[in-house]
C-alpha cells in the first residue's frame, strides 16, 4: 500500500497522543500457530506471524523480522538455528585483505533474503491499517558478522583498508536488498546497525554512517522512510548517525532516551526503548507497566517520540506484557 511517509510523519508529529510502535514479530508466533523455524524461513508464515499482531494491537507500524543472521548467511556464513532461539551466525568467512577481496556480493534474494522480502509484500498487500517496513542489518554490523567482531575491532586500526573493502561490498548488497523492499511495496526499512555502539564518533562516521548514508540516498524518499537503529551506547554518537540522513532513528536501552531526544530535531522521530529482554521477555507485566509510564512520563514534552520495544522482542515473551504495554499506553493518552 502506497503511503506518503512525509505526511505519516507530520500525523505523529502533531497527534495530542503518545504513539507506540514496538519492533515485535515474534509475539505472534502463538496466535499464529506457528515456530520460529516456520517464520525465518518461509515469507508467507512470518506475514501470518505480522497480521495477527497486526489486527491485535495499535502499534503504528507493522514490520518482518530483526534478523541479523540473513544477509550473513546470504554471503557463505554459517547459521546456528534453534526451535527456541533466533538465528545466529557462527563463525567468521574473511580473515585477511585477500579474503575480503575474494569476497563475493550475492545477488539480492539470494537465501532466506526473497522469503523476508516476500513477507514485506504480502504485509503491503494485506495491511492497510499501517505502513509496513521491512527490516535489515547495517553495513558495519554485517562487516563483524563476516571478518569476526574481535579481529575487525582490531582491524580498524591496524589495516582500515581491509575493513572498507568488506563495507564496500557488505553496503552494495544491502542497498540492492533494501531497493528489493520497496519494488515489493514496503513502506520503508529499519536499519540495524548495534555494532556501530562499539565505536568512536570518528570511527562511526568512517565505517558505519557513511555507508549508511548511501544506502538512504539509494532508496528514501517521500514514498519510503529508512529508520536507523542502534541499540549500543549512542549517547556521543548522535550527529555521527544524523549524518545518514535517515527520517527516524530507534534506540536501545542501553541509553537514556533524556539524553538523545535534546539531540535530536523535532521533526525527526526518534523511537524507543524499554528492555526487551529484562523487562518485556522476562519481567512481569506489572514490569512492564511501570517502566512504559515512566518512560512516557520522561519523554512528554518531546512530541517527536514514539514509545517502543529497545530491540526486536524476543520468542517467548509472555503475550500478557505485550498487552500490559499497549494498555498502559492508551491509559497514558486518556
Amino acid at each position: 500500500m502506497k503511503i506518503n511517509m512525509n505526511e505519516w510523519a507530520r500525523e505523529i508529529l502533531n497527534s495530542k497522543n503518545k504513539l507506540s510502535m514496538p519492533i515485535m514479530t515474534y509475539p505472534g508466533l502463538e496466535p499464529a500457530g506457528l515456530e520460529i523455524m516456520d517464520v525465518i524461513q518461509n515469507g508467507e508464515s512470518q506475514f501470518k506471524c505480522i497480521y495477527e499482531l497486526s489486527q491485535k494491537y495499535p502499534s503504528i507500524a507493522a514490520m518482518t523480522i530483526m534478523d541479523l543472521s540473513v544477509e550473513a548467511e546470504a554471503f557463505g556464513s554459517s547459521i546456528r538455528y534453534s526451535s527456541d532461539e533466533v538465528p545466529a551466525v557462527v563463525g567468521s568467512i574473511v580473515d585477511s585483505e585477500s579474503s575480503a577481496r575474494e569476497l563475493k556480493i550475492p545477488e539480492a534474494g539470494t537465501g532466506r533474503t526473497a522469503a523476508y522480502v516476500r513477507a514485506a509484500e504480502l504485509c503491503a498487500q494485506n495491511i492497510s491499517s499501517r505502513p509496513s517496513f521491512g527490516g535489515q542489518i547495517g553495513p558495519f554490523s554485517l562487516a563483524c558478522r563476516l571478518f569476526d567482531m574481535t579481529e575487525i575491532m582490531v582491524a580498524l586500526f591496524d589495516e582500515p583498508e581491509t575493513v572498507h573493502i568488506i563495507l564496500e561490498k557488505a553496503t552494495e548488497f544491502l542497498a540492492s536488498y533494501a531497493k528489493d523492499f520497496k519494488e515489493a511495496g514496503a513502506n520503508g526499512i529499519i536499519i540495524a546497525e548495534p555494532a556501530a555502539g562499539l565505536l568512536s564518533p570518528d570511527q562511526c562516521t568512517e565505517f558505519s554512517s557513511d555507508y549508511v548514508k548511501r544506502i538512504v540516498d539509494a532508496v528514501q524518499d517521500e514514498h519510503f522512510m529508512i529508520i536507523l537503529h542502534n541499540c549500543g551506547k549512542t549517547t556521543r554518537l548522535i550527529p555521527s548517525l544524523m549524518h545518514t540522513g535517515a527520517a527516524g532513528y530507534h534506540f536501545g536501552n542501553a541509553v537514556d532516551m533524556t539524553d538523545i531526544l535534546p539531540q535530536i530535531p523535532h521533526d525527526r522521530l526518534v523511537f524507543g526503548n524499554i528492555d526487551p529482554a529484562r523487562v518485556f521477555r522476562n519481567g512481569t507485566a506489572g514490569d512492564v507497566r511501570e517502566k512504559t509510564l515512566e518512560l512516557l512520563e520522561k519523554t512528554s514534552g518531546y512530541g517527536n517520540f514514539v514509545i517502543s520495544s529497545g530491540c526486536d522482542i524476543p520468542p517467548g515473551t509472555p503475550i500478557e506484557n505485550i498487552e500490559a504495554f499497549f494498555e498502559t499506553v492508551a491509559k497514558y493518552n486518556r
